[in-house]
């Protein structure tokens, strides 16, 4: 089998209304926008990949065809040397592998998560906020998805005032006393439309760190710059809640720095962003042998989730991201795809067709 050619489509959806994701400081997101690649066999199978784009896009299929063009989908080895190289050059690549393990699952008739060894489990998902609310309106955020059948929610933090935070988080335990919760605070890297939002400071993330684990929350998401390996092992060694990070590191070997140096309890590559999807599978079979857990990143579009939920299906993977932070829902996030994917009764499970198992909707494809 031989790559024949590829395709790029940028996509892009209105959302009814907007909002004002923590990781865009001072920017009101009303698009929902990203680059769908449609790679081509020589036997008639095609697989898809997508990763998150800038407002208008950013066009790489001619340069992305040299490195595929010609070659067989299977040898993911040599088609992964390619992809290094075109991440020197360009933007990143690492969404390119769910499609080629879309053709591989596709070709051989299994679902993606079984060819990684794993089974089609039910997943318990945790609504993933996206903002800063005031209290009272998080307080109803969190009634709204409990009614649902959510047993975790995951807060925002990153105000301007940390007591600001600290007062929502307060709030949703009182009100919701055995409900799951986790925080994210976004301090591990920003897309700086504007120049706005702080940085914590070391002391600042012990101080937050402590208080959270008093209230019983599950972990405290990125709450140092991504980089920080020194500080995410120290942070570790001073206090006792469980530290998550790694979403957005490019390629295996941050990732595998971030273990190394003990800096996280809890691993979370997003495969359509950080290190493709085989890789990511890797990952956390390491993080299992580090000591560490594996629960991934999935806010970017429905097929970068549903990669993502194939990876979290073939570990032991406790918890689920399902990004839910109104007017960005589920038919918002998974637009192009030809059914949004739903959660039941707070729990998800991957697609049993071959492949990633979704179909694309061809005319968001074409822009109709």
């Amino acid at each position: 089998m031989r790559i024949t050619s590829v395709r790029q489509h940028h996509v892009e959806n209105s959302l009814d209304g907007a909002y004002r994701p923590t990781w865009i400081p001072g920017y009101p997101q009303a698009t929902n926008e990203g680059e769908v690649i449609e790679i081509e066999t020589d036997e008639g199978i095609v697989g898809y990949a997508a990763s998150p784009s800038f407002a208008g896009g950013i066009e790489y299929e001619e340069q992305l065809s040299l490195f595929l063009v010609g070659k067989d989908p299977h040898n993911l080895r040599e088609i992964r040397r390619g992809l290094r190289t075109f991440d020197l050059l360009g933007p990143r690549p690492w969404h390119i592998e769910m499609a080629l393990w879309d053709i591989i699952g596709k070709d051989a008739g299994k679902p993606v998560y079984e060819l990684l060894g794993g089974e089609g489990r039910e997943i318990p998902v945790y609504a993933s906020t996206g903002e800063h609310k005031e209290v009272e309106d998080r307080v109803e955020y969190v009634e709204e998805r409990v009614s649902e059948g959510f047993e975790a929610v995951k807060l925002r933090f990153g105000r301007d005032r940390i007591e600001d935070d600290l007062r929502v988080a307060h709030r949703v335990r009182d009100d919701f006393p055995d409900l799951t919760l986790m925080v994210d605070a976004n301090m591990g890297w920003k897309a700086r439309v504007v120049d706005e939002g702080r940085t914590w400071t070391f002391s600042e993330a012990t101080r937050v760190a402590r208080e959270l684990d008093a209230l019983g929350v599950e972990w405290l998401e990125e709450p140092l710059d991504r980089h920080d390996y020194a500080g995410y092992a120290r942070l570790r060694d001073k206090t006792d809640i469980d530290i998550a990070g790694g979403e957005f590191t490019d390629g295996v070997h941050e990732l595998r720095e971030l273990l190394r140096q003990n800096a996280l309890d809890i691993v979370q590559p997003d495969c359509s962003i950080a290190c493709g999807l085989g890789q990511a599978k890797s990952i956390a079979d390491e993080a299992e042998r580090a000591g560490a857990r594996y629960t991934p990143h999935s806010w970017t579009n429905g097929l970068g989730l549903v990669a993502n939920l194939h990876i979290a299906a073939a570990t032991d993977a406790r918890w689920f991201e399902y990004p839910y932070e109104p007017p960005f829902v589920p038919e918002a996030r998974d637009f192009f795809l030809a059914e949004a994917v739903e959660h039941e009764n707070g729990e998800i499970s991957p697609p049993d067709a071959p492949g990633l198992g979704v179909e694309i909707n061809e005319d968001e494809l074409n822009g109709r």
